[in-house]
């Protein structure tokens, strides 16, 4: 198949796309991201992250940039395209990610890395490159990582719970300032009313789930799946049978771990002795 002709140069990828468009189009109405929040009636901050890629916004924020620029609909089809956007993830995951996306509920348990749904872009591009991206394939996976967040935005985000074992919080950021800036969004995320956090002290001792990392996602027909992650690659659990007895092991570990209050206060610990970055 020949590759489609790039007329405009503008990028092809959807979330690229709507950030590019973002961007062009403020920089035509010679508005600051200030002056834009205060004309729009929200945090100026919302709108430079927008322009990054780190965040595609509510659709309510969109209609109302649409009705700013004069462009009816162009921008919130643009939104659509990206919100829906699973190309961005590696092929093995994009089955995963589709499910993750129609989840009407979801569960997890951390062996050793936060979940990516609670990342902010330090910890993500750490951890990855950790992994072996670099260059651009790094930052496209950064920012789709940014974009599986907006998940649990919104009025009607899904409800999600996270298990970390201790060792995820006991693991810095090889960038102080980044760390701190991590612990201080994964406090903030344990306050919404969407999001359970639990941790589970390592004097837990052993349990059911020590190998790897678990989601569980309930879907809108009723039934619930598993998938299961590691370092090198990950499985989607269907099988009924089988997510049940994973869907119990998860139960136990929950029943070993430090409740949601006790687990904000554990958090706050961590926030508190980590180390000030020298540059501030």
């Amino acid at each position: 198949m020949p590759q489609r002709r790039v007329i405009t140069g503008r990028s092809q990828e959807p979330r690229q796309r709507f950030a590019e468009e973002l961007r062009t189009l403020r920089a035509g109405s010679g508005t600051s991201l200030r002056a834009l929040g205060e004309r729009l009636g929200w945090d100026w901050s919302l709108f430079g992250k927008m322009e990054k890629g780190e965040t595609l916004g509510s659709p309510e924020v969109v209609q109302a940039l649409d009705t700013h620029y004069g462009t009816p609909g162009l921008l919130l089809a643009l939104w659509e395209l990206a919100a829906g956007d699973h190309t961005q993830f590696k092929e093995r995951y994009r089955r995963y990610m589709t499910l993750e996306a129609e989840a009407v509920s979801l569960w997890h348990f951390a062996v050793s890395v936060l979940p990516g749904l609670l990342q902010t872009p330090g910890y993500a591009r750490e951890v990855l490159a950790a992994g072996g991206l670099k260059g651009k394939e790094l930052e496209q996976q950064v920012e789709a990582r940014m974009g599986r967040r907006e998940l649990l935005e919104g009025e009607d985000a899904p409800p999600f719970r996270t298990i970390l074992s201790e060792a995820v919080l006991r693991t810095p950021l090889r960038d102080v300032g980044e760390w701190r800036g991590q612990l201080e969004h994964l406090r903030a995320a344990a306050e919404r009313t969407n999001v359970t956090v639990h941790v589970l002290l390592q004097s837990a001792g052993p349990h059911g789930l020590m190998s790897a990392d678990m989601w569980y996602l309930l879907l809108p027909e009723g039934r619930t799946v598993a998938y299961t992650e590691n370092g090198y690659r990950g499985e989607l659990i269907e099988e009924s049978g089988s997510v049940v007895r994973l869907q119990n092991t998860y139960d136990a570990v929950r029943d070993l771990a430090l409740t949601p209050a006790e687990s904000r206060k554990f958090i706050l610990r961590m926030l508190e002795e980590a180390p000030c970055d020298p540059a501030t």
